[in-house]
């Protein structure tokens, strides 16, 4: 377990982010906070602080690098030197991409893209120098499989990927003991369905299998703590990954007939409002879960076997000598010569 390290979550005062924050500090780490939002911030606060570790809100729009760069300066003052900064924060839409505007366009990309650069670029200048510390980006499936109704998060997760990429390169020329790590996510059952921007008809819906943000956060700490080049989380990251590897025009038909139905249902709570512009948790906290707990999953194969691979390579490996073992013994049990 990290004693006395100290980590920073954009889009922490909700779900995955939100999640992450309470997991690292179960970890050890003291968390500072950045996000919109006076009652998100502050429960974000007590959850880390529940768990014994300092806590740090700070009331920040990732889509404005200098204010950034300041709260990353006041976390270090208050906090400590920053020894890992996740990534999370992001804003979305559920619109075709003709009833999209320009503008919603630009603020997707200003905070869900531009936002990751700017935290990351912050933390760089803070840990460079000093030759350690781990940066994780929050990514998604939708960073390697568009779908329909999400045209400008798609293109931020594709970008965010692109970035990451160019700069675990850079890190890697200068012989840089900095890790840019990513995180690739499924559908999760967070508040982003109760405030995204929304043109349709039902109410938005994370596409299913579904799974809690507790999932993606498990995934995330352990990339803090083990960190390496990318982490897929959930089943359906890693078949539609593979998938769009495959057979990517399948995949443009598949979710041409099912994609627009799939992110919309009938039921769910009563949507806060958009926050695009403004956060929704001003007034009330929303915590790390949305309004579906009842169909999300709390555990994942995929994950489980990305945090256990060595055991899982170990027992494939002993299970493919004994194979070998055994069909070597009947070969000779039958007279026939193995070669």
């Amino acid at each position: 377990m990290a004693t006395g390290k100290v980590a920073v979550v954009t889009g922490g005062s909700a779900g995955v982010g939100r999640a992450t924050a309470e997991l690292l500090a179960r970890r050890g780490y003291d968390v500072a906070v950045m996000a919109r939002g006076g009652a998100g911030l502050a429960g974000a606060v007590e959850d880390v602080e529940r768990q014994g570790r300092r806590a740090l809100g700070l009331d920040v729009d990732v889509s404005d690098e200098k204010a950034v760069r300041a709260a990353a300066e006041r976390c270090e003052i208050e906090l400590g030197e920053i020894d890992a900064w996740v990534n999370d924060a992001f804003v979305g839409t559920l619109a075709f991409s003709w009833d999209t505007s320009m503008e919603e366009y630009h603020r997707v990309m200003d905070v869900t893209f531009f936002g990751q650069v700017h935290g990351t670029l912050a933390a760089l200048s803070l840990m460079r120098p000093r030759n350690r510390g781990v940066i994780v980006n929050v990514g998604s499936a939708m960073a390697f499989r568009s779908i329909p109704l999400q045209a400008p998060y798609c293109a931020a997760k594709h970008a965010v990927k692109g970035f990451s990429e160019s700069v675990m390169t850079e890190l890697a020329h200068e012989k840089s003991k900095v890790r840019v790590c990513m995180v690739q996510l499924p559908g999760l059952n967070t508040p982003q369905f109760d405030w995204n921007l929304s043109k349709m008809p039902e109410h938005p819906m994370p596409v299913p299998p579904i799974y809690q943000p507790e999932v993606a956060a498990r995934g995330i700490v352990h990339l803090v703590e083990h960190p390496r080049r990318n982490l897929w989380v959930g089943l359906p990251t890693a078949m539609t990954i593979l998938g769009e590897r495959v057979a990517p025009k399948l995949l443009d038909l598949y979710l041409g007939r099912s994609g627009v139905k799939s992110q919309q249902s009938g039921k769910g709570a009563p949507r806060r409002g958009p926050n695009l512009w403004e956060p929704q948790d001003e007034a009330a906290d929303a915590g790390a879960r949305g309004p579906f707990s009842q169909r999300a999953h709390q555990h994942d194969p995929v994950l489980w076997a990305a945090l256990h691979r060595r055991g899982v390579i170990g027992g494939l490996v002993a299970a493919g000598a004994a194979t070998t073992a055994l069909a070597l013994s009947g070969a000779r049990g039958n007279g026939h010569s193995p070669g």
